[in-house]
């Protein structure tokens, strides 16, 4: 104690009890303060995931079974990721009532707020893809449209057309048009495969370049037609059709017109 006490009258004791009796409210406030905050983030993820499965056992499970585990009609949704829900139930592919058809783009039957839900219990069985985030999804500053063009070209556009517009695959089957798709959506099916669509993994294709094709999408959906008609951008198609029906069908008449005069 006489080792301590001649230290009490020292001119730098004050201040150093002072900074010491502070740090040590601040840690003690720091630390109280952040356990609520744990507390509360964990009672919202368990809410949401009571909430989703609500809403899976009501609307899912006739098909993809009581437990995410997949049947006959339906395959399982465990380990298919929050990304592959939001996908799937954001654009109205899911539910959907005949399970032998090709899922169509349409309405959405949920809210977001309930997709969200969804995707938080499907996510918690197991791990899988992520839904992208805004930061991830930064395509108008880290995208190059020419380089997206050619990788979309040589990815995509034997299915989705070289425009973008979508088309026929083999038995009844058929790749969508990406005009009404969002940045989000885009990257949710590179990252899921949906439908008949490969997963293209990082490997395959790098965040990068995922950004760069989304680029080219979106240029191609704000693209003018400014020379014309676009005829549904399906190439020699529509425009053979066009030529054919018109073309020559004018020709024809005109023959028809200059034989009936020349009699």
């Amino acid at each position: 104690m006489r080792h301590l006490s001649k230290y009490r009258r020292h001119r730098f004791a004050g201040p150093m009890l002072l900074l010491f009796a502070l740090f040590m409210i601040g840690t003690t406030y720091s630390v109280a303060n952040a356990t609520p905050k744990l507390s509360t983030n964990s009672f919202a993820k368990t809410t949401a995931i009571d909430e989703g499965r609500q809403i899976f056992l009501r609307g899912c499970s006739s098909c993809h079974g009581l437990n995410a585990e997949g049947g006959s009609i339906a395959p399982s949704l465990i380990g298919v990721g929050a990304a592959s829900v939001d996908f799937q139930v954001g654009t109205g592919r899911m539910p959907m009532a005949d399970m032998s058809q090709q899922a169509m783009r349409k309405k959405p039957l949920y809210t977001p707020e309930e997709v969200a839900a969804l995707a938080v219990y499907v996510a918690s069985l197991a791990p899988g893809p992520a839904i992208p985030t805004e930061a991830v999804v930064e395509y108008a500053r880290d995208g190059n449209t020419a380089e997206g063009g050619e990788l979309f070209r040589s990815n995509c556009a034997m299915c989705h057309n070289f425009a973008g517009q979508g088309g026929a695959l083999s038995r009844g089957k058929y790749a969508p048009s990406l005009m009404d798709s969002t940045p989000v959506q885009i990257y949710e099916a590179m990252i899921t495969g949906p439908q008949s669509m490969p997963v293209f993994s990082d490997k395959v294709v790098t965040p990068e370049e995922k950004l760069s094709i989304i680029k080219w999408i979106v240029s191609a959906q704000n693209e003018p037609n400014l020379g014309g008609a676009s005829m549904g951008r399906t190439g020699p198609v529509s425009e053979g059709l066009l030529i054919w029906t018109l073309g020559i069908g004018l020709l024809i008449g005109i023959s028809v017109w200059l034989a009936t005069k020349a009699r």
